[in-house]
């Protein structure tokens, strides 16, 4: 008997073919619930978009279940943890909307240059007013891009055919590799004083969230025009409004909001704004893209071969016991190096010490990796994928491991910045099996013992008394709860580094607030929740 492969929503006619073959493909209505729980029994695959609804009780239902397939990018409708604690396999197409996304990017900016909605608006309303409509050119003008990564990048190769200059504000690639695509890297501040248009195409996290708000749009060229289809809360929606209304900014298009839907916003009261319903991978092509890719992604998962889409499969081969413990602990600290640099390295060390480093741990200079760059690129970084993102970016990742009798474990990630820089963070694993408690022990040369837990602050300062209630008292004012503190210090009145565990995410504007307080000399956020 073929295995059976149940296809819950609407998929591409080349994507069913690919599964045809070899597999028993039955259909159902995913969102009738009886009936797809019903269908779910005699499932090996499943294959969902965005209306089926993944969860623990379905994944209960499929007892032979052995890989959930989401054609998209996002996997909001489907319960990994619950489907790996079965050992199901999660897939879905990561990068089948990226070309979309960027074209649907090049469409707003032009919308917005030539007031193409207004102006088709106004005329099927019976008025022909050439002369309201008058736009601009964009060949000559300085692009900015906020943000190189593939979407960015494939953004910035077809803007570049107009003719335009071309400078990206991105802390985590090499300038080499800019230079390659014909962009010049720059700060935040000078892209938003130099650019007559500015997309934006950077993941949502806590340290992009806010990224451009009142302060931001209060320096920029005058004139310019921003696009936004990258994530809603990037770009502070009222802030944005208020710039347009005082004329500073000629005009917007957005095609993600802060809260979705979204069908009341400040921006929609104008007539230079461009709003659409977040379209960016709305096309016929990267819906078959995404199709096509689980269908692929499916067949190797139920032959038993190597599944490059998986978001919740270790490589590296069999993990002894022992290891195991420690691939939350190297990604953590690779989320750690990644906040505390504040940019790229140029290269990265990973250190294991103790008896530990008699067993093959190999796979945690992976997970490591896979931290670097959870918070800094746009798609889903997995076991799989995170050593081509590091190739991409020109980080050496190594790993060297010191077997210690009766040592304890300590995993450290130490790296080298391109502008000679150092950096280390260090952690361990305490407790019993089951029981297990990852701490920081190390950042960049000062002793901590912090659980490595939330949403971690990491303030550098010059000792002096009174910082600390500073700290406390602004993060209080603004609703943000600590869960534990630490301060360490060199010397009395030396250098300091302040750690915290808040209870949720700073934007970046609280964040420098909380900087300039106390004169920080370096102030960084590292989310480190379990996915």
């Amino acid at each position: 008997m073929n295995p059976v492969v149940l296809i819950a929503e609407e998929l591409a006619p080349a994507a069913i073919e690919v599964l045809a073959h070899d597999f028993d493909v039955r259909h159902v209505d995913g969102t009738d619930r009886p009936a797809l729980l019903s269908a779910l029994a005699e499932a090996d695959a499943v294959i969902v978009r965005s209306a089926t609804q993944i969860d623990a009780e379905a994944v209960a239902a499929a007892p032979r279940l052995k890989v959930v397939a989401r054609a998209g990018v996002g996997l909001d409708n489907v319960e990994v943890p619950a489907a790996t604690a079965r050992g199901v396999m999660v897939v879905n197409a990561p990068t089948s909307n990226i070309v979309s996304a960027a074209e649907q990017a090049v469409a707003l900016l032009l919308a917005v240059a030539r007031n193409t909605a207004s102006a088709s608006a106004a005329l099927k309303a019976g008025e022909w007013k050439r002369s309201r409509y008058t736009g601009v050119e964009i060949q000559g003008k300085t692009v900015g891009v906020v943000g190189l990564g593939r979407i960015g990048v494939l953004f910035a190769q077809r803007i570049a055919a107009f003719g335009t200059r071309l400078i990206a504000y991105d802390p985590y690639i090499q300038p080499a590799r800019a230079a390659q695509l014909g962009v010049r890297l720059v700060g935040l501040e000078e892209l938003l004083r130099e650019s007559d248009f500015i997309s934006i195409h950077l993941p949502k996290t806590p340290e992009t969230v806010g990224l451009i708000g009142e302060k931001e749009l209060a320096i920029v060229k005058p004139g310019v025009r921003i696009v936004n289809a990258a994530r809603g809360g990037l770009v502070d929606e009222q802030a944005l409004a208020d710039a347009i209304a005082e004329g500073r900014v000629a005009g917007a298009g957005v095609d993600v909001y802060a809260k979705e839907p979204c069908t009341s916003s400040p921006l929609f009261a104008f007539d230079n704004v461009v709003a659409t319903p977040h379209l960016g991978a709305s096309t016929h092509e990267a819906q078959d893209k995404a199709g096509l890719a689980v269908a692929k992604s499916v067949k190797l998962a139920l032959q038993g071969e190597f599944v490059p889409d998986a978001v919740n499969v270790q490589a590296g081969g069999v993990v002894a016991e022992d290891v195991r413990p420690l691939l939350p602990l190297a990604e953590k600290l690779g989320r750690a190096f990644t906040a505390v640099a504040g940019g790229v390295a140029a290269s990265v060390t990973v250190e294991v010490r103790g008896e530990i480093a008699n067993h093959d741990v190999s796979v945690l200079k992976l997970a490591a990796t896979k931290g670097l760059f959870s918070s800094v690129v746009e798609e889903q970084v997995t076991y799989v994928n995170a050593p081509h993102l590091a190739a991409e970016r020109g980080v050496e990742v190594t790993l060297t491991s010191q077997p210690e009798a009766e040592q304890p474990t300590l995993v450290s990630v130490r790296g080298a910045l391109p502008d000679g820089r150092t950096v280390s963070v260090s952690g361990t694993v305490t407790g019993s099996a089951g029981r297990e408690v990852i701490k920081l022990t190390e950042v960049d040369g000062f002793d901590v013992e912090i659980g490595a837990e939330g949403i971690l602050l990491f303030l550098r300062y010059v000792d002096r008394p009174g910082v600390v209630g500073t700290v406390g008292t602004l993060l209080g004012e603004s609703g943000v709860n600590i869960a534990a503190m630490q301060v360490a210090r060199r010397e009395a009145g030396g250098e300091t580094l302040m750690t915290l565990t808040v209870d949720q995410a700073l934007g970046a504007d609280l964040l420098t607030s909380a900087a300039e307080s106390i004169g920080a000399t370096s102030a960084s956020a590292a989310d480190l929740r379990d996915e």
